[in-house]
């Protein structure tokens, strides 16, 4: 049985990485494997420092999206994969890259999760989290600053640039393709609670056909 894929989008600093982290961390074992679509924005080696800092990163073009679907379909089949790092610092990808090995279920996360259809017919589930704009840019401005440094001044800019007219262009109508949509996030525990017992249904079908399908398999022999 091929893996069961998740993708959980949302606005910036709506709680989808909480949602996805809460589901990781209650499943069994290691029934989860965790996919940052945020990793696989393309590595622009041939800009400046300062041109990077002025891509549009909320685009869909700003990521190298054939490299996420070759990795998801390898999850799938239960291939291992080097997922890109990426410093938000630097916009930059490191040389390193994490491994990532497959499991029953795989989170996708990302706020771009559900634009682009080449992703959407690779998920099992598809979840948008939905939390209010004036929350959720709090949340980035404190991220922005305590995690990478950045002064009120350009996280402001690039809001108003980009992340805004961006969210309004491609996130906010992507919530039409989901399955579920979850106000407030991590904080939404009945939601949560829900997706979990569903995704354990799933995890324990598989694990009984394998055993299932051994037994047939001793027998024969």
């Amino acid at each position: 049985m091929s893996a069961l894929v998740v993708g959980i989008a949302g606005g910036t600093g709506s709680g989808k990485t909480t949602v996805a982290r809460t589901i990781a961390a209650t499943l069994p074992g290691s029934g989860v494997s965790m996919v940052e679509f945020d990793a696989y924005y393309r590595d622009r080696e041939d800009l400046s420092p300062e041109e990077r800092a002025q891509v549009n990163y909320d685009h869909p073009d700003a990521l190298e999206i054939e490299l996420l679907l070759e990795h998801v379909d390898a999850l799938r089949k239960g291939r291992a994969i080097d997922m890109p790092i990426y410093d938000f610092k630097a916009h930059r990808r490191h040389t390193e890259t994490k491994r990532v090995e497959p499991a029953p279920v795989v989170v996708v996360e990302g706020i771009l999760v559900l634009v682009d259809p080449r992703v959407r017919e690779r998920l099992d589930m598809k979840i948008f989290v939905d939390t209010d704009a004036d929350i959720r840019v709090f949340r980035r401005i404190r991220r922005d600053m305590e995690q990478r440094g950045r002064s009120f001044e350009s996280i402001r800019e690039q809001y108003y640039r980009t992340v805004r007219p961006m969210h309004l262009q491609f996130v906010e109508p992507s919530k039409r393709w989901a399955d579920l949509i979850i106000p407030e996030g991590g904080n939404n525990r009945v939601a949560l609670d829900l997706i979990v017992a569903k995704l354990r249904s799933v995890l324990e079908a598989a694990e009984a056909a394998g055993q299932g399908s051994q037994g047939t398999e001793e027998v024969r022999s």
